[in-house]
């Protein structure tokens, strides 16, 4: 099992949010390592949409730790539908394709999908999504 470290970045925003990612096999191309990606936060995803929550509460230190976030809530999931791993994949694929993320390895562009890599688990892997301003020149 290799584990790495995945920074996701907003263009326009501060905060860098760092995720963890298990993967059972060295990925030795971006494909790989995005479908690798998606199928571990999928599976994610539907785990939570599985669980029951009979009773929820909060903490007085859970309500602080969350104002400071700007929105207190339960964690409750009204909507319980599960995510498709396959459509997933597709959808990640078709938006890296599009250009609606970058992905850089050790502050190296990878460009293409089939682009081979050698990833050791101290390498910075960064995914930044893209935002496309909109306007009233068209």
């Amino acid at each position: 099992m290799n584990k790495f470290t995945i920074n996701l970045k907003r263009l326009g925003k501060k905060k860098i949010y760092k995720t963890e990612v298990d993967i059972e096999q060295q990925p030795k191309n971006l494909k790989m390592l995005l479908t690798a990606c998606v199928k571990q936060q999928v599976n994610t995803f539907n785990k939570k949409r599985e669980s029951i929550i009979l009773l929820n509460f909060l903490s007085p230190s859970a309500i602080q730790e969350q104002s400071e976030t700007g929105k207190i809530g339960f964690g409750d999931i009204d909507n319980k539908n599960l995510a498709d791993i396959d459509k997933s994949i597709e959808n990640v694929l078709i938006g890296f394709e599009n250009g609606l993320f970058l992905v850089f390895i050790n502050n190296n562009e990878i460009t293409s999908l089939n682009q081979e890599i050698n990833l050791k688990p101290k390498d910075e892997i960064s995914i930044i999504r893209m935002t496309f301003l909109t306007g009233t020149y068209w």
